[in-house]
């Protein structure tokens, strides 16, 4: 038993409960920079873990009321396809390359890091106008339909070979391209990974890449992190949790590049995140907040 990796699990639990993200997006650097383990290895416990930690806040945000049905359903036709041939060419690559495909499948892990923390802190920080166009539900027009199918299918690929974006960037276009409220945006970005998980994390166990010892610790503290995480949705301010949590991810990325043997000087790892994080706190000090026009509408 491994107390840290418990605790690890505990946290990224609670904030995959408030903000549907962080899952893939944080465990898989926590466990290849401090547990040491494999990255393929790391990948593959990590959506399997994911699976049943997401069906957990999955059913607790469907009892909430904050889950968009429709757009789960048809993200998941997408995403589900899209993922098992992410897992497919990961093998494939693992297979042939073995060891040495470690360092580029580090990259591409950071680059998912880096894109997803981005587009966090841009949504954050330089769009606010798009929440007074936010709405509850999404007409489920042909259009709407296949959008979902192809921004899963884009996505699943992205989470099958990185374990990144089951929250982050399905979360993104929930905003971007659906416009729902945030907490819908959770809701059904919670419940559509509980699908997506457990079609990528089936396929990882069939691959020989979960260590399940080290998925029971994890869940150990993730289980009861969701759990909370869920109960606290709408008592911790979105304005605060978007940006800290981009720059957590921004942090995570160039860990991960540094141990894939980028070097990474101790000013850069440290410095970058936290002026990234306080050119934040000033961008939303200077603007008034905006609320959602059905907030009120929607439970907390």
């Amino acid at each position: 038993m491994d107390p840290l990796v418990i605790v690890f699990g505990l946290g990224v639990g609670i904030l995959i409960g408030l903000t549907g993200i962080g899952g893939g997006s944080l465990m898989t650097p926590l466990l290849v920079l401090f547990a040491g383990v494999p990255p393929v290895v790391a990948i593959g416990t990590d959506l399997a873990y994911g699976a049943v930690t997401k069906t957990v806040g999955g059913w607790r945000h469907w009892r909430k009321g904050t889950v968009d049905l429709g757009v789960s359903v048809w993200l998941a036709v997408g995403s589900v396809p899209g993922a098992l041939v992410g897992v497919w060419l990961l093998h494939r690559l693992h297979t042939s390359y073995g060891k040495s495909f470690e360092p580029a499948l580090l990259v591409s892990i950071a680059v998912a890091l880096i894109i997803v923390a981005v587009t966090i802190l841009g949504r954050a920080l330089f769009m606010p106008k798009l929440v007074a166009r936010e709405r509850h539900s999404v007409e489920r027009t042909t259009r709407a339909k296949v959008l979902a199918v192809v921004i899963g299918a884009v996505l699943g690929l992205i989470l099958g070979v990185t374990s990144v974006g089951s929250g982050a960037l399905i979360g993104l276009a929930l905003i971007l391209v659906f416009q729902l409220t945030p907490h819908r945006v959770v809701g059904t970005d919670v419940f559509h990974a509980a699908i997506l998980l457990w079609a990528a994390g089936v396929a990882h166990i069939a691959s020989g890449n979960v260590n399940f010892l080290l998925m029971g610790m994890i869940l150990i503290g993730s289980l009861p992190g969701v759990w909370l995480g869920t109960h606290l949705i709408g008592r911790v301010p979105a304005t605060f949790l978007r940006p800290a949590l981009g720059c957590v991810l921004l942090a995570s990325a160039l860990g991960v590049l540094n141990k894939a043997g980028i070097g990474m000087p101790a000013v850069v790892l440290v410095g970058v995140p936290l002026a990234v994080g306080l050119g934040a706190y000033f961008v939303q000090r200077s603007r008034p907040a905006v609320a959602p026009p059905d907030a009120k509408a929607v439970p907390a």
